[in-house]
Formats: structure tokens, sequence, C-alpha cells
């Protein structure tokens, strides 16, 4: 029947129990208001700490290594990864590759000539070229040549620079340190020694040691080691995100030892999440209690307008033309109630990001479009839920 719903509007009594009816809009504002506010704050903690700012070519690469404690010290076995560990962390989905960083076997000693006047026992370490951030084109060895091309940690450097003076040492930047030939003398058993030299030919500030080809170490295990087999202590991870909450917890499952520094934003990424997360849950409640105390007030509204709605019945018109105009009044409320959530919620964003973020590039003042979804959605449940309940009780009249 094709009427107006204005003459009519008189006979419901919807000015009883108001005070529900206004519980109800409060209720569902400071609901939704949470909710896109923790959605927000979700999305924010993800930009800034998550994995939007990757590191070179979209990878973080970390070492992990077995935690030595008071049981297992000088137990090799159990604090060298074996071939089993390794299949078992690559086949991991949030990881995208492992290297074993594989170390010398024998003694091995450092100097520098007569330039610098300097020599020490140090460890060679090999990695795989895929894990080491700057590899140039000549970091390569071929049995029986004597020079051996290093990868030099940038850390190692910093740190030689603080105790050189305290020695009568010369201080070293980037560009001498990869002039200066040093001398690696290799010792085997019974006296067999062999000195090569070797110089800087890149600094590292990815990978804290001194790297030679793999195939040099390989070479040199054998014949100064006399093994073919060398268990790593560390290995390097290439991950997505090295601070993903499902890595950390696998680290944390399997005992494994990080270098916290690169990973401290993911236990404070677990929290805050966690928090947001609770807040939206709690907001998400507030929504559905809002609705379900709005849907009282109608019940309510309709038993007090009971017979002036079967009357209109008996009348002829229509429970689904009724349904859809006593459901509609209470639309602009709705939207209204959500708009203002949305715009408190644009505010907060725009003032988080100017003021306690310092606009920093991660961030948009603008909410993001999963809040602006959400606020759709929020209004299209409240339409429903209040449509359907009308209909529902109106249906119960016939």
């Amino acid at each position: 029947m094709a009427a107006s719903f204005k003459p009519i509007r008189s006979l419901l009594q919807t000015g009883t129990n108001s005070g529900s009816r206004w519980f109800s809009y409060i209720g569902l504002g400071i609901g939704v208001l949470l909710l896109l506010c923790s959605i927000q704050m979700f999305i924010n903690i993800q930009q800034l700490v998550g994995g939007e700012s990757k590191r070179k070519e979209g990878y973080d690469f970390i070492s992990i290594s077995k935690t030595i404690t008071n049981e297992t010290m000088g137990q090799l076995e159990k604090n060298l990864f074996n071939e089993t560990d390794i299949k078992e962390i690559a086949a991991q989905p949030f990881i995208q590759g492992v290297s074993p960083l594989v170390a010398n076997r024998f003694r091995v000693q450092l100097s520098a000539g007569d330039i610098i006047p300097f020599s020490t026992d140090m460890f060679l370490e090999s990695l795989d070229n895929n894990f080491i951030d700057t590899v140039p084109p000549n970091f390569s060895w071929q049995e029986g040549q004597d020079y051996i091309p290093i990868v030099f940690s940038s850390d190692f450097l910093e740190i030689y620079n603080v105790f050189a003076p305290g020695y009568g040492l010369p201080q070293l930047s980037e560009a001498t340190a990869s002039q200066v030939v040093v001398y690696i003398t290799c010792y085997g058993p019974n006296g067999v020694q062999q000195t090569f030299r070797g110089s800087i030919v890149a600094l590292s500030d990815r990978v804290n040691s001194i790297i030679v080809p793999k195939n040099f170490l390989d070479w040199a295990n054998n014949k100064f080691g006399n093994t073919t087999s060398v268990r790593a202590s560390r290995l390097y991870i290439k991950t997505n995100d090295a601070n993903n909450p499902d890595f950390l917890n696998y680290l944390q499952q399997k005992n494994y030892k990080v270098n916290k520094d690169k990973t401290k934003f993911g236990r404070v990424k677990q929290v805050l999440q966690g928090i947001f997360s609770g807040l939206g849950i709690f907001g998400l409640l507030v929504v559905i209690l809002a609705l379900m105390l709005f849907s009282f007030y109608l019940q309510l509204m309709i038993a007090r307008s009971k017979d002036n709605l079967q009357l209109l019945l008996l009348m002829g018109y229509s429970p689904n033309w009724l349904s859809k105009n006593v459901s509609k009044q209470f639309v602009p409320v709705y939207i209204l109630v959500v708009l203002v959530a949305l715009a408190l919620t644009g505010g907060m964003q725009w003032a988080f990001h100017h003021f306690a973020m310092f606009d920093r590039p991660e961030l948009s003042s603008m909410l993001h479009w999963t809040v602006l979804a959400t606020a759709l959605f929020l209004i299209g449940l409240s339409l429903f839920t209040n449509y359907r309940m009308v209909r529902k009780l109106l249906y119960r009249l016939v």
C-alpha cells in the first residue's frame, strides 16, 4: 500500500521509557568509538613496527644460536645445529631462508705486518653470499691462491678504533682499512702452518663476523682441522619480518637465542596489539549490548502500541510496509552516532600522527580504509538488526 507514514506516526507510543533508547544510543556511540580507534591503532602499530618498512631486498636477516646453559656447557652435540635442526627451521612458513654460519676448526692468527704492529688469535666464518649485504665481485677464492678476500664487520672496525689509541695503534677509516694487507696464518696438527695474504674487500652492517669465501674455509677446515663436516653454532635467518609474533614465539619455544635489539619491537608489538585487540573486542561487545538494549526499547514500544498497530493491520496496512517505516525513523540516529564516532576517531588519528609521532612518514593523518569499511558495516548492521526486530514483532501481531 502506497501511503504516507507521517499521519500514523503519532499512534506509536515512542515517548515511554525513552531512557533505554538514549542509553542504547550512548552505548552504541561508545562501542563504535572504541572499536574504530582500536582498529586504527592496531594498523598504526603494524605500520610503525611491522613489515611496511622493509630492509634491503624486502627481508630481515638475523642470526640465532642455541642457548648455552650450565647443563649443556661443553656438550657440542647439544649446542651446535645439525641438519635436522636446519631443515626444521627452514620449513617454517615465516622463514624464507636459512644459512649456517660455519666457523674455522683450527687456530687462526691475524696480523698486519709492519704497518700496524698488531697480531691476535682470531676466528673466520663463512656464509652463503645471498645472506651477506655487501658482496663485491672479487669476493672469491680458488685452491692454490694465497690471497683471501675478507668481508669485515663494521662493528669490529669501530671496536678496533676504540681500543687502538690505548695500544699506540693508528685508527683507521673505512677507506684506509680496505688498503691494509693482513696476514692470516692457519695452524694445523704436527706443526703444520700456512700464511695467506688478505684484505678487506667490503664492510658489512649485517653480519658481525669476519667472513671469508665458503670454499676457502671448507678447504682449510679439511687441511688444518682434519674435518669435512663442520656443524654451525649460529644460523642466519631470512624472514619477511623479524618482529613477527609467530617467529618470536617459535624462537622462544625452541629456546633459541637471538639479538634482542633486532626483535625488541616485536615484543612491544605483541603487547600493544594484545591491548588494542582487547579494546576492540570490548568495543564490539558494547555495540552488541547497545543493540540489544535498543531491541528491548522496540519491544516495549510495540507492546504499548499493540492495539493501534493491530488496528492498522486490520485496515489493510502491510506488516512489511509498517516494518520499513517504523524502523526507518531511527535511521538518521544510527547514521549520526556512527559518523560522530568516525569523526572523533579521525581527530584522534590526526593528533596522534602530528603530535605523538611528529609526522612520521610510516603513518598517515587520514583514517585507514579498513576503519571506514568497519563504520559502514556497523551502520548496515544496526539498520538490519533494527528492521529484523521490528518486522519480527509486527508479524507476531498478525
